[in-house]
């Protein structure tokens, strides 16, 4: 089974090693701020719904994995530290969840075997196995593009020197499950500040928000826009998606956008390809819609900044398991747990 655990709902689908959905996924509320017990209720509910909508008995099931958010301890079953999960103290303070053992507690009530990881690092390993990886690409990088920006790095024996006993794509997760955090490379020292703390991170540069903030500016700078004229003058109507809308009407302003936000992507993933040396990179999530004209930026920075001979044989293409990555990925995983 894989599971992919949400601030907002929780989804679950039972699927074969060929990354086959037996049924549609279930859906759920997660119900995040409301304590670790009403999220496991609404997690193991989720579990239970799914297999009995999938035709099978629960003992078919080999073992369930599960994309999480934040910082997951995978070899311990442990949910270090999740900022969107928790509960509200009566003092008014909200308790995120640290050191949650969210595989044991849901082990001990279905008598399955669980594994966890990082919902950004699975949904690259779901891409790998099920998505533009196909199984066989030699390292893949995947980076996906919302409200912030995650990642993560598969990796394959032709990527090892030395004695690399496995067979198929591996995540790297780090000493302490931390590895992958693609959307806080830095790429400008001086830049903006993140989310995280840091200066300068890509994620600063080209999240959800970054580019809400950059179109609004262009837009009061430019009345005469046809992306001014999509959003009847009103900063706040601007979004991604009408960002888009302006260039597929041939906006200049709304391709400026693009090619900018393109450009900074670009750079972060020139540094991918330097360390890991991919024959992939997949960029997903919703931002990643926008097609064309962030691809086209992306390629051309990419060319301009890379090492040419990294370059060569590196594919950078959409993602194409986008809505259901995080499930895949959990199945992916929880298939290299039993599979000989």
């Amino acid at each position: 089974m894989g599971v992919d655990l949400g601030g907002t709902n929780v989804r679950a689908g039972v699927l074969t090693q060929a990354g086959e959905l037996l049924a549609p996924p279930v859906q759920n509320p997660s119900r995040a701020q409301e304590g670790f017990e009403v999220t496991l209720e609404q997690i193991l509910l989720t579990l239970e719904q799914a297999i009995e909508g999938s035709g099978v008995s629960r003992d078919a099931i080999g073992a369930i994995g599960m994309a999480v958010p934040g910082h997951i301890d995978s070899a311990q079953g442990v949910v270090r530290w999740a900022p969107n999960f928790g509960y509200t103290r009566a003092d008014g303070v909200f308790e995120a969840w640290r050191d949650i053992p969210l595989a044991a507690a849901v082990e001990s009530r279905l008598n399955i075997s669980v594994v966890m990881g990082n919902d950004a690092n699975l949904a690259a390993l779901g891409e790998y196995y099920y998505g533009s990886g196909r199984g066989t690409a030699r390292g893949l990088v995947m980076i996906t593009l919302g409200t912030g920006i995650g990642g993560g790095v598969v990796l394959t024996r032709e990527q090892i020197q030395g004695n690399a006993d496995w067979k198929g794509g591996v995540l790297l997760v780090g000493f302490s499950g931390g590895a992958g955090e693609l959307g806080h490379v830095i790429i400008a020292f001086n830049g903006p500040r993140c989310g995280c703390g840091a200066q300068g991170c890509v994620e600063a540069f080209a999240r959800r928000d970054a580019i809400v903030e950059l179109a609004r500016e262009l837009m009061r700078r430019h009345p005469n826009s046809l992306l001014h004229q999509l959003a009847h003058g009103d900063p706040a109507n601007i979004t991604p998606a009408l960002v888009s809308e302006a260039y597929a009407q041939g906006d200049p302003l709304a391709a400026h956008i693009w090619e900018q936000i393109g450009a900074y992507l670009g750079v972060a993933i020139a540094n991918y390809i330097h360390i890991f040396n991919p024959e992939v990179v997949a960029i997903g999530g919703q931002i990643a819609k926008a097609g064309k004209p962030l691809f086209e930026a992306i390629h051309r920075t990419v060319r301009a900044y890379a090492i040419p001979t990294l370059l060569e044989g590196c594919r950078i293409v959409p993602a194409e398991r986008i809505e259901d990555a995080g499930i895949l990925g959990g199945g992916a995983l929880a298939w290299q747990k039993v599979a000989p």
